[in-house]
């Protein structure tokens, strides 16, 4: 991210740091997995037992699928050089990703990860998840956006607030349990957020896990959120994140 950007984060990273707490979601760490600590990692979900990941970074922008016990990656293609990869989710037997600044995205071919298409949107691309029935995409504004999977032409939109306040900075999203749960960027905070009205339900502060990692690159914040729907199970990690962490919300 350029100066500015990264300006603008850590004062919204500051706001936060002021706002109530009274809302913050309690949880427990249930394991640790093993994490490819090079990946700039810019989306994720679990399907069938695996790992799929997104990572950034011109040059260095892969999709990858990761064996979740030991993070080994067992396949992975990259993207050409021009391009920094962003979000990633399944839709049937394809994968679509996002791209940062391109106005660009890509379906592949899940079982050969062959590109299979592209498909161009206004503004930049961030997170990317899906509900059963639409994408639903992130940009780094306080807004989500609803799109048809198959065109991803615009459907609706949403703006996501807090106390009345909009979310700025939503990253990396995850559709959990009829919610959706967004890293803010720059932040330690997950946005559990109702999809019908946009307003932040709760939190999920993960900032003692970021504490005993003890990372100082500024850029190896919290990014990464999948689920295992079959198994209930929650999986959490960050950019340059050495491990991946299962938790358990309290709710």
């Amino acid at each position: 991210m350029i100066r500015i950007e990264r300006l603008v984060a850590l004062i919204a990273l500051l706001l936060f740091a002021l706002a109530p707490a009274q809302a913050e979601t309690r949880w427990t760490l249930v394991k640790a997995y093993p994490h490819d600590s090079t990946a700039f990692t810019e989306g994720l979900f679990f399907l069938d037992g695996t790992l799929y990941e997104s990572t950034g970074q011109y040059g260095e922008s892969e999709i990858r699928q990761v064996r979740l016990e030991d993070g080994k990656v067992l396949r992975s293609v990259a993207l050409a050089g021009v391009y920094f990869g962003e979000g990633v989710v399944n839709w049937g037997d394809a994968l679509v990703s996002l791209t940062w600044r391109n106005n660009l995205a890509f379906r592949w071919d899940r079982a050969t990860l062959r590109q299979t298409g592209s498909f161009v949107y206004p503004g930049e691309g961030w997170g990317l998840t899906q509900d059963g029935t639409r994408l639903i995409m992130s940009d780094g504004t306080a807004d989500l956006r609803f799109l048809d999977p198959d065109t991803l032409a615009e459907t609706g939109r949403i703006t996501v607030t807090w106390e009345g306040k909009p979310v700025k900075m939503l990253n990396e999203l995850e559709y959990v349990k009829d919610e959706i749960l967004a890293n803010i960027w720059m932040t330690n905070r997950i946005a559990r957020i109702d999809p019908k009205s946009g307003k932040v339900i709760d939190w999920i502060d993960l900032g003692r896990l970021v504490r005993t990692l003890g990372l100082t690159d500024a850029d190896a914040v919290p990014n990464g959120i999948a689920y295992d729907a079959k198994r209930d199970r929650l999986f959490v990690t960050g950019k340059y994140w050495p491990k991946l962490y299962e938790i358990r919300l309290k709710r």
